[in-house]
């Protein structure tokens, strides 16, 4: 990039590394385009939340053109077909959702039925766009399982046995989908567009200021001095990455960058610093109080206050890292790996500069999930104004213009591409939840799975547990849990789990597949970072992150751990329980306990400690 184009992006706030500021032809126009696509979809999600009553009809397909440029457009193109089909999207999105929204009133009265040959047309671009979308964000995956659904529910009447259907006339099939809130304009669209988008936002401005400075400098001062203190740095700075990012991707980037060249350095194995840092940032989405987008849908599913759900995780997220810690505490003995000299240590005046960007945002969101009858939007809004003021500021209390700009550019536009991407995530989702509902498909799965696990619980929860991981293995978190919970749910229900305990069992399986082979992308991210072999950190990452699969497990054998807000005194003592077990199962899998009949031993009674008597 030359010289003159540096000074050219500068000048307007374009961050330097920015595909906005690659070439001077492009930037003047291709930028301020981009920019305001990306403030139009930051201001139109954040004004949603004082918005007040907007019809469904008009808020939700509105959410959807917002998504089109970035996933069609500004994304890069992978091939031709995606380079000249592109704007031939778009412009059928615009066109299908444009009519739902400007026709929204009359549709309503249509009572979920087509009535032209316009709405047909509609219903079937709409599905394909969206059907696009999904592959184009996410891959082949969640587009294929959408497309095998809905072939389904327009064929399924030819089925023989217990899985047809008595059929659905084409108009209230296709209408259900689209000129309802039964299909694409779900309730989960709505949680996209009103509750998890304010959230991104939030995230994206804490990511382009000092917050991340914050965060990093405490976990130093914290766990630096330790043994594997490096190791120790990554799995605190997780944790408060992920308390308002919630995020796993980013968080691995973000904090990955920092750590994992660190431990590097002192003398770690690569796959060690890589699968360290992968484990640690996984638990971002459970850790409250923001966690990952698929809560707020767990939180809609369930018909369950956010807060509720956010006390119950509490325990087990903070279970999740002490795991991960005692994991590599026991890495740290068989290495004998060192902590931080130091004089490597930030110092606490450092920290008194740079921790309150991180603690604003985060005690706002507290305070106001926590201790106020506001919702959880009304929540990231206040914090994101508070974080839009912060960035004009640095450590040093110094203001720039110029460089608050360029923080709102770049978080603008990192927020809008992230609305975009959920957006055709929980869009395409919704269409398989709308044909199960129309169907009965997923009272058919549950009870296949009834059958399979013979009425047992806990056989359920091994195949359901299993599905989760698997389902994970090529779709994020939020779908993969989305599609498990509808089918596996209702079985654990009626085996006798509580809704809270079987969907959070569901999440949690589902958010540890970033970290299972052979698609795991917080591996790929953290071995890229390292550079280390992907498969060999990822069998690492397995290691360190052994004790979070039986997590769930535990926390169903042990329920008092979810009833922090009920029960507190018997949920720290399963807390400390689990914890004691899984510490024993670490040792053994590690290697710490020398000889191989003392390493069983280990296991079998870290296990026992677990399960044998629940509290």
């Amino acid at each position: 990039m030359s010289e003159k184009t540096l000074m050219f992006a500068e000048e307007r706030g374009i961050p330097a590394d920015s595909p906005l500021a690659g070439s001077l032809a492009v930037v003047s126009l291709r930028a301020w385009i981009i920019l305001a696509l990306a403030l139009t979809s930051v201001g139109f999600h954040l004004y949603l939340v004082f918005s007040g009553l907007i019809p469904a009809l008009v808020t939700r397909p509105v959410h959807l053109i917002l998504a089109l440029p970035w996933i069609f457009l500004i994304a890069p193109a992978n091939n031709r077909f995606e380079r000249w089909s592109g704007p031939v999207f778009v412009a059928l999105g615009l066109f299908c959702a444009g009519y739902i929204v400007w026709n929204h009133a009359t549709l309503t009265r249509q009572y979920g039925s087509l009535s032209t040959p316009v709405q047909f047309f509609v219903a079937i671009g709409l599905i394909l766009v969206v059907l696009e979308m999904a592959r184009r964000a996410i891959k082949w995956v969640l587009p294929l399982v959408a497309l095998m659904v809905l072939l389904y529910g327009y064929f399924g009447e030819y089925i023989p046995g217990h899985f047809g259907h008595s059929g659905l006339p084409d108009a209230y099939f296709f209408g259900t989908l689209i000129i309802t809130e039964g299909g694409l304009w779900s309730s989960l669209t709505g949680i996209s567009a009103e509750t998890i988008a304010p959230f991104i936002i939030l995230g994206a401005l804490i990511s382009a200021g000092t917050a991340g400075t914050g965060f990093m400098s405490l976990a130093t001062q914290i766990a630096g001095r330790l043994r594997a203190g490096a190791a120790k740095i990554a799995v605190v700075s997780s944790a408060l990455y992920g308390s308002i990012s919630g995020v796993a991707a980013a968080n691995t980037a973000s904090t990955g960058m920092v750590t994992i060249p660190a431990m590097i350095r002192l003398g770690y194995p690569r796959t060690l610093a890589g699968a360290t840092e992968a484990v640690a940032s996984t638990g971002g989405q459970i850790m409250p109080p923001l966690m990952g987008a698929g809560i707020f849908v767990m939180a809609e599913l369930l018909r369950i206050p956010y807060v509720e759900i956010m006390l119950a995780a509490t325990l087990p997220a903070l279970l999740f890292f002490a795991t991960t810690w005692v994991a590599i505490h026991q890495y740290a003995i068989k290495y004998d790996l060192k902590g931080l000299r130091r004089d490597e240590l930030p110092g606490w005046l450092f920290v008194s500069r740079t921790v309150p960007f991180f603690l604003v945002p985060f005690l706002i969101l507290v305070y106001v999930l926590a201790f106020t009858s506001y919702t959880a939007p009304y929540a990231a809004f206040y914090a994101a104004a508070a974080m839009f003021l912060a960035l004009a500021i640095d450590s040093t209390g110094a203001f720039r213009l110029r460089r608050w700009a360029a923080r709102i550019w770049s978080a603008s536009e990192d927020a809008a591409a992230q609305v975009a991407n959920i957006a055709a995530i929980i869009i395409c989702a919704s269409l398989i939840v709308g044909v199960f509902n129309m169907t009965g498909l997923g009272i058919k799965i549950t009870a296949l799975i009834l059958s399979a696990s013979g009425d047992s619980l806990w056989v359920a929860l091994i195949l359901t547990g299993v599905a989760a991981l698997v389902l994970g293995m090529e779709l994020p978190t939020t779908a993969a849990y989305l599609i498990c919970v509808s089918v596996a749910g209702p079985a654990l229900v009626e085996l006798g789990l509580p809704e809270l305990y079987a969907h959070l069992f569901v999440f949690w399986y589902a958010l540890l597949c970033t970290i299972t082979p052979p698609v795991c992308g917080n591996v790929f991210i953290a071995a890229g970072i390292a550079r280390a072999p992907w498969f060999a950190t990822a069998l690492r990452s397995m290691s360190v992150g052994l004790g979070l699969f039986i997590v769930p497990m535990a926390f169903v054998a042990n329920p008092s751990l979810l009833q922090l807000a009920d029960a507190p005194a018997l949920a720290i003592l399963a807390l400390v329980k689990i914890l004691a077990g899984l510490t024993l199962i670490s040792a053994g899998v590690v290697g710490t306990v020398r000889g191989w009949p003392l390493r069983i031993a280990a296991l079998a009674a870290g296990f026992g400690v677990i399960f044998a008597f629940g509290v």
